[in-house]
């Protein structure tokens, strides 16, 4: 065993009893023979892992217990574990494969090497700029078999996507234009990273939860966040002096997780519920953002100066972009991969969904 798992493993029983629930530890050590904690009655429980607080974001999952909950009828629970209290924000996979969660959410940049396909939904500008049809593009994407396969290395089954408002930038540079890139230390994943580097910036990869202390201490410049509501749950604005409006970067990729033994031994009726819940949850997301907007506009305008990115400036990273695209597919083709395939296919879906 890795000394990664073994540190994994560590954390999470630390978690569990730091929260007060030193009972799970037998059912961890159990996990290879019970995938999903179930009482002598049959009831089932399963432990959903994710980062940061209750936001925008968490309104699906939040919704699709609500539902499988009620669908169970007493028999099935969903225990969501906030701030990643069970397991590290960049784990969830990991931890998955080795039974210690049922289920979890995670972002492809946390951990793009051990999802590569999936990685086509962070390339620059690819996806649209309606969040609504990029729902439906991601979950087009991650339902292909390539992905289903690469999910299941790690026993993990797509469960419903994280769909994300577009990316703005907010911290202590003030950025309006794409010579103003250049030597910012930017919090950003995926091959986004290539993309402002192109222009000069130095893309630093931090979680979700440490950047209002690496924004604090100087550590990064800028972060890249869903715009409004991520900056507004990570409280950037509070450690921060400026926020670009109009870069409005796609590219970002959140999936939400579940064990293939814990879905298997689901009920029919409740596996029945997979094209509800996925439908519902995203719903439930998209009114998160609408409400997070309307907080945290005024809020922003109000502390920090917006500074607007013109669309000229825009055209001139969606015009580099493509190169980035076709770097990607052929670095994913020479580890004898499908990338090129995934790359059409994913343009196939964005030409269907954004046409509609």
């Amino acid at each position: 065993m890795s000394a990664n798992r073994i540190i994994l493993i560590v954390s999470a029983v630390l978690a569990l009893a730091a929260i007060g629930l030193g009972i799970w530890f037998y059912s961890i050590e159990q996990t290879s023979s019970s995938p999903s904690s179930s009482s002598s009655s049959g009831r089932q429980v399963w432990k959903y892992s994710i980062f940061g607080p209750p936001r925008a974001f968490t309104r699906g999952i939040e919704r699709v217990k609500e539902i499988l909950e009620e669908a169970g009828g007493g028999n099935f629970e969903l225990q969501i574990h906030y701030a990643s209290a069970l397991v590290p924000a960049r784990e969830h996979l990991d931890a998955i494969e080795m039974g210690l969660i049922e289920s979890g959410t995670t972002c492809i940049g946390y951990h793009h090497r051990k999802t590569p396909l999936a990685q086509v939904l962070e390339l620059p500008f690819l996806m649209t700029d309606d969040i609504v049809a990029n729902a439906k593009i991601l979950d087009a994407v991650f339902s292909h078999p390539l992905i289903e396969e690469e999910l299941a290395r790690w026993n993990a089954k797509y469960f419903f996507s994280g769909v994300l408002p577009n990316f703005e930038f907010m911290g202590n540079r003030r950025i309006a234009g794409v010579d103003d890139l250049q030597g910012v230390r930017m919090r950003i994943s995926g091959a986004n990273q290539t993309l402002l580097q192109m222009f000069g910036s130095v893309p630093v990869m931090v979680t979700a939860p440490e950047t209002y202390t690496a924004l604090e201490r100087g550590t990064i410049d800028m972060v890249g966040f869903p715009w409004t509501y991520a900056h507004g749950a990570y409280r950037l604005y509070e450690v921060s002096q400026y926020a670009t409006d109009g870069m409005a970067m796609t590219g970002f990729a959140c999936i939400n997780l579940v064990s293939i033994a814990a879905w298997e031994a689901l009920p029919e009726p409740l596996q029945a519920l997979l094209p509800r819940l996925r439908r519902e949850a995203v719903a439930a997301m998209l009114r998160g953002y609408e409400e997070a907007d309307a907080k945290y506009l005024p809020l922003f305008r109000k502390t920090l100066e917006v500074v607007p990115f013109p669309e000229s400036e825009r055209r001139k990273l969606i015009a580099a972009s493509e190169q980035v695209w076709e770097q990607w597919a052929a670095e994913i083709d020479a580890q004898g991969l499908a990338g090129t395939e995934m790359l059409r296919f994913t343009k196939e879906q964005v030409a269907k969904f954004g046409n509609q």
